[in-house]
């Protein structure tokens, strides 16, 4: 079986080309790979890579994340999430292959307090979210055999997010205002490449478990709550910051205005998933854990 991943070097990425090694021959690009071209922002390059591989699988973790930049970029936006997976889709049907595309929380608009599950409406706030969604519905509409997987809150050692963020500013400010009112649950990205791989083997046994699952780690919090519990561990390692839990001021998403919108309410039903693949999930306290000792060494 060969499998073709984009966005290798990302943060979802990294962890796939570990997670999906066993599964069969694995080419894994970047967007700047050569020969071969996988940049998601060149349509043409990118369909006639996917016809020179001619893979079995196609994973695509590549995507334009940028929230407040999106707002700014609509046409690139929409370019790397919407209409780049249109085009892998249509190559996916042409060869009967499987795609495997990530989404996210930012689909829906954050009303509420309940989890949303797969049949919720969705309802984007954001150039981001409308642009993930539209990449959604085009994978739907063209027929092919997919798996989208809806996360939320992703962190890892590599590249840069809101867990990283905190612990830097943690070492430089005595004090640090946090949203509270932002609700989800931090995913750790090595937990969303272990999840695809299992979801793959069982698809290539069942076919009909092709669809769309939302994928996070157990448990709820909110922003600050995250935030404290990671300068909370983190001294508890032994790292020296600044900034103590104390010193973590709480503030409402209303104080803190940013060109995008965000959802407040990013909790995501995973009971899908869970049935359908046999699979737990782990309070979210463990990967942030995982994350704390492999970025301090401790």
């Amino acid at each position: 079986m060969r499998i073709l991943l984009l966005g290798k070097n990302g943060q979802v990425g990294w962890e796939l080309q570990r997670a999906l090694a066993p599964l069969g021959e694995l080419l894994a690009l970047a967007r700047d790979s050569a020969p071969l071209a996988a940049d998601l922002g060149c349509h043409e390059a990118l369909a006639a890579t996917v016809r020179h591989v001619r893979p079995d699988i196609i994973v695509n973790a590549a995507a334009y994340t940028a929230v407040d930049r999106a707002e700014r970029e609509p046409a690139l936006a929409r370019a790397v999430n919407a209409i780049a997976p249109a085009v892998l889709a249509r190559e996916a049907t042409m060869l009967d292959a499987t795609l495997v595309h990530f989404s996210t929380d930012h689909v829906f608009d954050g009303s509420g307090s309940a989890p949303r599950d797969e049949d919720a409406l969705p309802a984007p706030l954001n150039v981001y979210g409308g642009s993930k969604l539209e990449g959604e519905q085009a994978i739907r509409a063209s027929g092919c055999r997919h798996l989208i997987l809806r996360t939320s809150w992703i962190h890892s050692a590599r590249g840069s997010n809101f867990a990283k963020t905190v612990l830097r500013l943690a070492t430089e400010r005595a004090q640090l205002e946090v949203v509270d009112d932002q609700i989800g649950a931090p995913t750790g990205a090595d937990l969303l490449a272990d999840v695809t791989a299992h979801a793959l083997r069982s698809l290539r046994q069942q076919a009909s478990l092709a669809g769309t699952y939302h994928v996070a780690a157990s448990g709820e919090t909110s922003r600050h709550g995250y935030a404290r519990f990671l300068i909370e561990r983190a001294r508890a390692h032994g790292n020296p910051l600044k900034l103590t839990a104390a010193a973590l001021r709480a503030v409402p998403d209303s104080a803190c205005p940013a060109p995008a919108r965000r959802p407040l309410n990013s909790r995501l039903d995973t009971g899908r998933l869970q049935a359908s693949f046999g699979l737990h999930l782990p309070p979210w306290q463990d990967g942030v854990d995982r994350l704390l000792i492999e970025l301090l060494g401790r």
